[in-house]
């Protein structure tokens, strides 16, 4: 395949799962031809120093791609920060870019899956975002992949044409949305993405990925999703910096390519319908509330 997109990793203080993520990165079909970009942040505090410099080290033995550059931040930056300067230089020196956080397994066909759609839809303006993640969907009749409004943000694409319309000032966001555009934007209320917004302005939380979502849907955009999801996270673990110890969302990743893309660039309702099904179920009656609320628990007190 030509053209192939540059990777952006973006690793912190995470060694052993920054090498779990590289390593089924590594096994990708189109890895060996394909450039890394790794960007580490710096240090925090000082005492993520230690797991710090272990990740540099680690990361500087890293082979198996066609090129592999490392940015090193001397101070930290941020995730949200971080993210978006690696989005904005390779987008503008590649055109396009495929992003991996540190705690991502990938399937063997997750950068296949990325590379034909980047290249599939690249003159297309309103498809601006390719995600790998998707929840388990009740309707096993849909497609293979799909158009849907909201971006995820657990390995995924884009375009420097469509990252153009990334706005990152929130009050320019929040400003362009009336009560219609908050319930669709939320899913019909079934998805907290308006309160990410709101809390974001309180300062939160520090989300690129919900001004992203925002940017892409205040510009009627779409983005492209597969039915069975392509990678899973596995910073669930309280070690992430968004990332709780919770299992909702955890997958079983696809072990095949996906050969079909959908022709018509328009939201797929089957899809729209399972997921708001999902996001209305997602965290199950009380009963289960309780048990799971239990179980992070004692994960979280065994784990110290």
């Amino acid at each position: 395949m030509q053209n192939l997109a540059p990777i952006e990793l973006l690793v912190y203080n995470r060694p052993q799962h920054t090498e779990r993520t590289v390593k089924f990165l590594k096994q990708n079909e189109f890895a060996a031809e394909s450039r890394l970009f790794i960007f580490s942040d710096g240090a925090k505090t000082s005492a993520d120093e230690e797991k710090v410099n272990e990740v540099r080290e680690f990361i500087q033995t890293i082979e198996g791609f066609k090129s592999v550059e490392i940015i090193a931040s001397k101070t930290n930056l941020g995730l949200a920060n971080s993210v978006i300067a690696g989005v904005n230089k390779l987008t503008k020196d590649y055109g396009q870019v495929i992003v991996f956080e540190d705690d991502l397994i990938s399937s063997p066909y997750t950068l296949t899956y990325f590379n034909e759609a980047l290249n599939r839809y690249r003159d297309e303006p309103k498809v601006m975002h390719i995600g790998a993640y998707m929840y388990v969907l009740g309707n096993k009749n849909l497609p293979e992949s799909f158009f849907y409004r909201a971006a995820t943000s657990w390995g995924w694409a884009t375009w420097e044409r469509a990252w153009q319309n990334f706005e990152p000032n929130i009050d320019v966001l929040i400003e362009q949305f009336d009560h219609k555009k908050k319930h669709e934007f939320a899913i019909e209320g079934t998805m907290n993405f308006w309160k990410q917004m709101q809390d974001f302005k309180r300062g939160k939380n520090n989300s690129w990925a919900i001004r992203w979502y925002a940017s892409i849907f205040l510009k009627g955009g779409l983005t492209l999703n597969p039915s069975q999801s392509l990678v899973n996270n596995i910073g669930h673990d309280g070690t992430g910096v968004h990332s709780g110890m919770n299992d909702i969302y955890n997958v079983i990743i696809n072990p095949k390519p996906i050969t079909n893309f959908p022709t018509v660039v328009a939201e797929n309702t089957a899809a729209y319908t399972a997921i708001k099904t999902f996001l209305s179920n997602r965290k199950g009656n009380l009963i289960s509330r309780v048990k799971r609320f239990v179980k992070e628990k004692l994960n979280l007190y065994f784990s110290k």
